[in-house]
């Protein structure tokens, strides 16, 4: 293919003359691979559909085996539309992940309802039990409109030279932003559909699926220069089966859409076209790189890739058992009443013929000579033709196809009780055991359309990851995430507000207050995370992060009492364990977190238990922190309040005796004192006045 390759002075790489003449070589050789196959399932479908070229009356007279098995099998295999359910690969607290898994899941479910996955899966599913291979084709669509600059100069012409002088444009055509975005799942039909000869899907070098298109399509999607380089070839899609597909087909032609791995790049090509339409890059990088999940297989083996479908294995019985429905349906139609009686006597034979026509349930018939009626031997004269030997011919061959029917059951693994044929002796124990083990032979079956489901989730969570836009997540979902930069903007005026609040305590002379308190529906903002952080989640990790999966059983006609004792045994467990660990907890506080991831440990084992998950991890954490906490000093009964009073007064009072008692002893010491320096200078005036010598 290096010779392929070219660098022409447009900026071409591909020379799309070698690569049409190549491609068409390649699917030549994938259409002879698959022909027998294909031709198989082409008569598989006409008798399915009753559509066989040799509609004689004979030929109409056939037991519609196929029909019934396939209608057991249908909503045995697939009854309803499968869920996505987006999850963290490593249960642990990540609000991150978290968020981002939410998303996820919900973005899915939208494109599910939107791209009407149920119809898509029942397609599938009849292609897969019909010719053992089912498949669909996932591509990304982006709607444009121009970006609104929200300015409208007055001159036109600066308006033209302001559009040419922005950057980012080509040709001076106005910039564009994503409108709208959607993942299209497409089904494809079992003819339409290639791949490279190979023995296992890891083998497969490319993929292809056939798009039938219009002129006007083709224009617009390549361009009028491919479509005159391929003008002589366009009555491929002419080329049909039968005549509902011409008729579905005409005016089209059918393009192949190749997807190379081994070269990294995607083809369209016109059926029989020497020359490629357009050859580039893969406009999605997946991680598997084919934008199709592996086809839906029913019967295979090792050595390659072309499905058996099940109605080879009982095809040579199903014949059978139209010859003995055919054969059973021309001895019934000898079930008649023959009668020969003699003629030519006169008004005898015409009042015979009378009788015995077949719209007279009664009649009574008068005979003029009776007497030559009677000589005759009357009644005896008419003899019957004996039925009694084609009655058992009937009654044989009924049963040998009932035989065979039951051949047919045991072949294709269809139980009692799926047929619903069962017997009233038997117990629902009985009922029960037989419904699990006759389900074991379409098990597989129902794995195979699981996967297939699961699958396409999982190319379609690709995507979403890898192309939306943080606003289509966002509006798809429901679920508003602040920004990096609101987060920024939100704490930038709080700071600006206590800045504001500290310079006017400066200027008032007092002290700096607190910070003002962010209202809640801000905290709870900030305590969020941003949908940069899970933008950028997903574009890194995309679906390597966590784990996209869906329900084991939600693509097969649920149990409803199964279902309901499962939440039964959640329920109960919860009670049992909330009941336990309250006791415990008050007895030993710091057991509480251990408690805590017990119980969300065993609440993740139970599907049931899933929506609760994020409140249990909540509660969980709240009663956490209270546990850590300190405690408060316990608080006193109302009596024990009384006596604690009673004391308290009891105290006071006997404190203020004391204190009393105290300032009456200081005053009667400070009185005794001031007594003591009275006396004392009395004495010292006595004194003084005795040591004087009396005047002369």
């Amino acid at each position: 293919m290096e010779d392929e390759i070219t660098a022409s002075e447009s900026g071409q790489r591909w020379d799309t003359a070698k690569v049409g003449a190549h491609w068409q070589q390649e699917l030549e050789r994938a259409q002879r691979y698959f022909k027998s196959w294909h031709d198989r399932c082409v008569k598989i479908e006409k008798i399915y559909l009753d559509q066989q070229s040799d509609q004689t009356s004979a030929a109409k007279r056939r037991f519609p085996m196929l029909w019934a098995n396939t209608s057991v099998m249908q909503p045995a295999v697939y009854a309803r539309v499968p869920q996505p359910v987006v999850e963290r690969r490593f249960k642990d607290a990540q609000p991150v992940a978290r968020i981002a898994s939410e998303l996820v899941e919900r973005n899915l479910a939208y494109t599910g309802d939107e791209a009407d996955i149920d119809s898509i899966m029942r397609a599938v599913r009849d292609d897969f039990l019909l010719c053992a291979r089912g498949t669909v084709w996932l591509r990304y669509e982006a709607d444009f409109e121009p970006l609104d600059m929200g300015v409208q100069p007055s001159d036109p012409a600066a308006a033209h030279n302001l559009s040419e002088s922005l950057p980012g444009e080509i040709g001076g055509a106005p910039p564009e932003v994503i409108a709208d975005e959607r993942v299209c799942i497409d089904y494809v039909h079992w003819s339409d559909f290639l791949h490279s000869p190979a023995r296992r899907w890891k083998d497969v070098t490319w993929v292809a699926r056939r798009v039938p298109m219009t002129d006007e399509e083709m224009e617009k999607r390549f361009g009028a220069e491919a479509m005159a380089s391929r003008a002589a070839e366009g009555t491929a899609g002419n080329k049909a089966a039968s005549q509902a597909e011409r008729l579905e087909n005409e005016g089209k032609t059918h393009v192949w859409e190749i997807w190379c791995k081994s070269e990294n790049y995607t083809v369209w090509i016109a059926d029989g076209s020497p020359v490629a339409l357009e050859v580039s890059e893969p406009p999605l990088d997946l991680t598997h790189f084919w934008p199709c999940p592996r086809p839906a297989y029913g019967t295979m083996s090792t050595s390659s890739l072309i499905p058996v479908p099940d109605y080879v294995y009982y095809q040579q019985q199903c014949d059978e058992i139209d010859l003995l429905t055919k054969r059973i349906n021309k001895l019934t139609d000898q079930l008649r009443l023959k009668v020969f009686y003699p003629s030519g006597d006169g008004a005898v034979s015409p009042a015979i013929e009378k009788a015995m026509r077949p719209e007279n349930d009664m009649v009574m018939v008068p005979i003029p000579e009776w007497a030559a009626f009677t000589d005759k031997g009357g009644s005896k004269a008419i003899v019957t033709l004996p039925i009694d030997e084609v009655q058992k011919v009937i009654v044989a061959c009924m049963q040998a196809r009932k035989q065979l029917i039951e051949d047919v059951y045991q072949i294709t693994g269809i139980s009692d009780i799926v047929r619903g044929d069962t017997q009233a002796s038997e117990t629902a124990t009985a009922q029960r055991i037989k419904s699990q083990w006759g389900s074991i032979r379409i098990r597989d079956r129902q794995a195979e359309l699981a996967r297939f489901a699961r699958d396409i989730i999982r190319l379609a969570g690709e995507i979403i990851c890898d192309q939306f836009q943080p606003e289509t997540l966002m509006l798809v979902s429901g679920i508003r995430l602040p920004s990096m930069a609101e987060k920024q903007q939100v704490q930038m005026q709080m700071q600006m507000a206590a800045q504001q609040a500290a310079m006017r305590a400066q200027q008032m002379g007092q002290p700096a207050p607190p910070p003002p308190e962010m209202p809640p529906q801000l905290q709870q903002m900030m305590g969020q995370p941003t949908i940069d952080e899970v933008v950028q989640l997903l574009r890194n990790d995309s679906i390597r992060g966590f784990q996209i999966e869906i329900e084991t059983d939600s693509t097969i006609e649920p149990d409803e009492d199964a279902e309901k004792q499962r939440r039964m045994e959640f329920v109960q467990m919860v009670g049992g364990f909330m009941q336990q660990a309250g006791a415990m907890a008050q007895q030993s506080p710091m057991l509480v977190p251990v408690m805590v991831e017990t119980l969300l440990f065993a609440a993740r084992g139970f599907r049931a238990g899933r929506q609760l998950e994020s409140t249990l991890e909540q509660v969980g954490a709240q009663l956490s922190q209270a546990a850590a906490a300190p405690k408060p000093e316990p608080q006193p009964s109302p009596g024990e309040m009384l006596k604690l009073k009673t004391a308290e007064v009891k105290a006071g009072a006997e404190q203020r005796k004391a204190e009393l008692s105290v300032a009456e002893a200081e005053i009667e010491h400070r009185a005794t004192v001031e007594q003591a320096r009275g006396e004392m200078a009395t004495q010292a005036i006595d004194q003084m006045r005795a040591a004087q010598p009396p005047y002369q």
